[in-house]
């Protein structure tokens, strides 16, 4: 399985207006990446960048961040999933190494949300489900979110105090992380009584639209070895696509496609829910985080709440969670979300997440969805 690893990863600071360009933004996240690598950009022979598009005004972004980073003349590439996009950069990168076409990709997602409003962002995240049959019937993001989290209600019994207590748990790993956007643990009440925005759920059922990159970068199993110390082997990778409207799907308590990409991830790298010490899902509501739950089997369908109740998902528990706070805390920007759950997953696994620190991790699990559930993928580390 010690094939492809992750050399390094990185990410800048999130936040609602970060007040420089998508280059800059890019070169933060890269710079981290880099550190403490015996490499330079000339080693690096490949690059993909992701985000979703119409955020900002350049177009074919892939080209202006790799000559940003000094990484030309070797490849760049554009992958788009939208809120999963630089975790189907992962994927591809590790396609690269393995077919033999590359030695070392850098997969650089970002996002630059504070280009455009909230309503015109909330309508281009609504684009991305079929724009004949539903974006134009307000199916935007809280509102399909909100479809999932009644049907989870009306079916399981789960109540909004249970969500909220996903949100309480995010927000006080949220306020330990230098990272993320939002910085502040929140009560139980607070959580309950916030406004609402998509009923049921409420402001802080909510993440927020953010500005960030990351940056994972990949190497092939001799190279890994020779340039850092602690290489995490990438030994599970599931993808998987459900319909685009949501009245096509067989369920709203679930996502199908995550259900389906973790079964091709644990069955890659031979491992079980059970086994996974550390985990980060996307929490872009609580409902979401809370399917997660099931969906990964860390506890089967409608027993997720359990988790939150037993403060399961807290370090020292069961499975710990989202313990850099999560899209909830971190904030959401689209392309770099998937590459900051991964940088979170390395960080565990080397021991070097001083503030919120998981006891000797050795096997990791990233689950990054994007759209309204269309796509899923789920990533499989080990130290």
């Amino acid at each position: 399985m010690e094939e492809v690893a992750v050399i390094g990863a990185g990410q800048s600071q999130f936040s609602r207006n970060c007040g420089v360009s998508i280059r800059e933004l890019c070169f933060e996240a890269f710079k981290e990446a880099m550190q403490g690598l015996d490499i330079t950009t000339k080693d690096i022979d490949a690059s993909i960048t992701c985000s979703a598009p119409e955020y900002d005004k350049q177009r074919t972004p892939s080209g202006l961040i790799s000559e940003y980073l000094g990484l030309t003349p070797s490849p760049a590439f554009y992958v788009e999933s939208v809120c999963s996009g630089s975790t189907t950069g992962l994927r591809v990168a590790y396609s690269l190494i393995k077919a033999g076409l590359n030695k070392t990709v850098a997969v650089i997602g970002f996002q630059k949300m504070s280009e455009i409003s909230s309503r015109d962002a909330a309508e281009r995240m609504g684009r991305g489900g079929d724009i004949i049959w539903e974006a134009p019937f307000g199916i935007t993001m809280p509102a399909g979110y909100a479809m999932y989290a009644q049907a989870h209600i009306d079916t399981y019994g789960t109540t909004e105090e249970q969500l909220a207590k996903i949100r309480v748990k995010n927000a006080s790993y949220g306020a330990k992380n230098p990272k993320a956007n939002y910085r502040k643990e929140l009560t139980l009440q607070e959580c309950v009584t916030s406004e609402p925005v998509a009923r049921p759920l409420k402001k802080f059922d909510c993440c927020a639209n953010a500005d960030g990159a990351s940056c994972v970068i990949l190497a092939r199993a001799d190279i890994a070895k020779r340039v850092t110390k602690i290489p995490i082997w990438v030994i599970g990778l599931g993808s998987a696509t459900d319909t685009m409207t949501m009245s096509g799907r067989k369920s709203l308590t679930g996502l199908r496609c995550a259900q389906e990409a973790a079964r091709q991830a644990y069955e890659m790298a031979g491992v079980k829910p059970q086994d996974i010490d550390v985990a980060e899902v996307h929490d872009c509501f609580t409902i979401a985080e809370l399917m997660a739950y099931e969906d990964l089997g860390f506890a089967t369908a409608g027993q997720g709440t359990r988790l939150v109740d037993e403060k399961q998902t807290y370090i020292g528990g069961k499975i710990p969670v989202n313990v850099d706070g999560g899209l909830l805390s971190k904030g959401h920007p689209i392309g770099a979300t998937g590459g900051s759950q991964i940088r979170t997953l390395v960080r565990q696994l080397r021991g070097e997440a001083t503030e919120a620190q998981v006891k000797d991790p050795e096997i990791a699990l990233s689950h990054n969805i994007g759209g309204v559930g269309q796509y899923a993928n789920v990533t499989i580390l080990r130290r």
